[in-house]
């Protein structure tokens, strides 16, 4: 059912973006929590082998490349990399991609509205639900990043960094494939979201784990899963409790969703050769830090 609403989704015009209106979100991704942690094996390794070559998977750097060996869909879909698959940029300097996935936008801040398609923008304010956090990114950079049905769906660090406060923001759970981020207006701010603050060398940052459709949670290491809550959520944390190292996993998404990385004004720079569209895996350098 899952895999049946998914291509639904993926159709484009109108009609499938008042569709977006009217689905039940949670109800959906709710059931499709479900299905994606039953453990019936039977059901488990033909769903997993059907979804494997519907979206040409690449197994290869998987550490389990057996789909058979999954215990759920889950579990395949949440899959680690076998160790070295990733190797980081060998510059320092580098700020590395945190995930797989397309470059949905990138660019800076203007005036604090960041691009999400053409002809339409949002702000960081709405975005990470702090305008005192937006201040701080103001005129900086950003990029957004798109993790299809295909890519590997673990999230890690673009650079050194010490956790300072994380927000969830509980809300709508709209489709993130690229029809919907075209049509529907302040798509990242209306859908739940869970925005995290650190520090860097390169001042502060931002990573913004986006929900949708059929994601069925947001897990980090730090906590377990923050699925789905009524009400809005902060942490702070103190230096030194939660610190993570360039290419270190950040979080993971329980199906999958979208990324946005938010750097200070004036301390890094995008590599000119990244451009919207370009696929991009995890830990290869998208930018480099100017301070």
């Amino acid at each position: 059912m899952a895999r049946i609403i998914q291509r639904l989704m993926s159709l484009s015009g109108k009609p499938m973006l008042w569709l977006q209106y009217l689905l039940p979100h949670h109800l959906i991704t709710r059931l499709a929590g479900s299905l994606a942690h039953w453990r019936f094996r039977p059901w488990v390794r033909a769903f997993i082998r059907v979804y494997a070559r519907v979206y040409r998977v690449d197994m290869s750097e998987a550490a389990t490349d057996d789909v058979d060996r999954y215990p759920s869909f889950n579990a395949f879909f949440v899959r680690p990399l076998r160790p070295g698959a990733r190797p980081l940029p060998e510059e320092q300097d580098a700020v590395a991609c945190p995930t797989d996935g397309t470059v949905s936008a990138l660019g800076r801040l203007e005036g604090g509205r960041m691009l999400q398609a053409k002809g339409r923008d949002y702000t960081a304010a709405a975005l990470l639900g702090d305008d005192r956090l937006a201040a701080t990114f103001e005129n900086g950079a950003f990029i957004t990043l798109y993790l299809s049905p295909r890519d590997y769906h673990r999230v890690h660090m673009p650079v050194d960094a010490e956790l300072r406060s994380t927000a969830h923001v509980p809300g709508r759970l709209f489709s993130v494939a690229p029809f919907a981020v075209r049509g529907i207006p302040g798509l990242f701010c209306r859908n739940e979201r869970l925005a995290c603050e650190f520090e860097t060398a390169a001042g502060a940052m931002a990573q913004v784990l986006v929900g949708a459709m059929i994601v069925a949670g947001i897990e980090t290491v730090w906590h377990s899963d923050f699925a789905h809550p009524g009400r809005p959520s902060r942490e702070t944390f103190r230096p030194d409790q939660v610190r993570l190292a360039r290419g270190e996993e950040m979080a993971r998404f329980n199906m999958g969703s979208t990324v946005i990385l938010l750097f200070e004004a004036g301390r890094i720079r995008w590599r000119e050769s990244l451009l919207p569209g370009d696929r991009v895996r995890m830990g290869q350098a998208i930018g480099n830090r100017l301070s």
